[in-house]
């Protein structure tokens, strides 16, 4: 192992924590649960400070970071909707986005050829919003009780930010697509 290898191997260790997670959140151990969630946020920043600072940014790191971060908020949306903390159409709405720019992702792969993953702003607003969401509706259930009303702004806030999040996906990368197969073809 070298120093190179160290931010993905914090990466999995954080995707290893999706599992206690959603069973301390089934188990409705809200505390622990959000314990856990606040050890693999800072696992996040970590990795990629760790990564940025000692050049250790690699292929391999730019898909397994996005991947953790995924899991862990899929999951948690799932269980939190499963306990009836998080509308069930939320979860649809989240779930249809990532699954479009996986499959989006796929075609391009296929059928243009390799490309970089860099998320929009607006991707990062969303995946932001998300967290968010999913710490308030936890905390909240564990430590403070927070507003009806703040949930009710960040579900909606998440709910806007997928939609124009997977807008924005299909635009910049139906666009990028179509120019590729343009050039290609002239």
């Amino acid at each position: 192992m070298n120093r190179a290898d160290i931010p993905n191997i914090i990466t999995v260790l954080r995707i290893f924590l999706v599992v206690p997670i959603v069973m301390l959140l089934l188990h409705k151990e809200f505390s622990y649960a959000l314990l856990l969630y606040a050890v693999a946020g800072i696992s996040d920043g970590l990795d990629g400070y760790i990564a940025k600072r000692y050049n250790c940014v690699s292929r391999l790191g730019s898909v397994l970071d996005p991947l953790a971060d995924k899991l862990l908020l899929v999951s948690t949306y799932i269980a939190l909707a499963w306990l009836e903390l998080l509308p069930a159409w939320l979860v649809v709405a989240v779930i249809s986005r990532d699954l479009l720019i996986v499959i989006g992702g796929a075609a391009y792969h296929l059928l243009i050829g390799q490309y970089e993953m860099a998320p929009s702003l607006i991707s990062k607003v969303n995946t932001f919003s998300q967290i968010v969401l999913g710490l308030a509706v936890v905390l909240s259930e564990s430590l403070i009780s927070l507003p009806q009303w703040l949930t009710s702004w960040l579900i909606l806030l998440v709910l806007g930010t997928t939609v124009v999040s997977g807008v924005d996906y299909v635009w910049t990368w139906g666009r990028r697509a179509y120019q590729a197969r343009r050039k290609g073809n002239g």
